[in-house]
């Protein structure tokens, strides 16, 4: 018999996140990246957000950035461009694609 402590529950809260954060959600959700272009001292001087298609879309913003990374919705690997985690791809809303 298991006890309480051995039961792993899963918790999906929906957040509040801004329209400029589902948009950037959005588009990595499709397939997109987000370049984060470095300083020789390792911090981030700009972002650059591609679509699955290659195109250079509108660059979000520092805090909102920030605020994805903290929330976990975006992760990078072994210094690889953002992607969406599986956590994003729960707090997007889904719209419609206009294909």
């Amino acid at each position: 018999m298991r006890t309480d402590a051995s039961l792993r529950f899963r918790v999906t809260t929906q957040m509040d996140i801004s329209r400029d954060q589902q948009r950037v959600l959005h588009a990595l959700a499709q397939g997109g990246h987000i370049v984060a272009l470095k300083t020789s001292g390792r911090r981030i001087a700009a972002l650059e957000l591609y679509n699955r298609d290659g195109w250079r879309m509108p660059e979000p913003s520092a805090s909102s950035f920030r605020k994805l990374r903290r929330l976990k919705a975006i992760a990078s690997s072994d210094g690889s461009p953002y992607r969406i985690t599986k956590l994003g791809l729960e707090l997007v809303r889904s719209q419609l694609d206009n294909r």
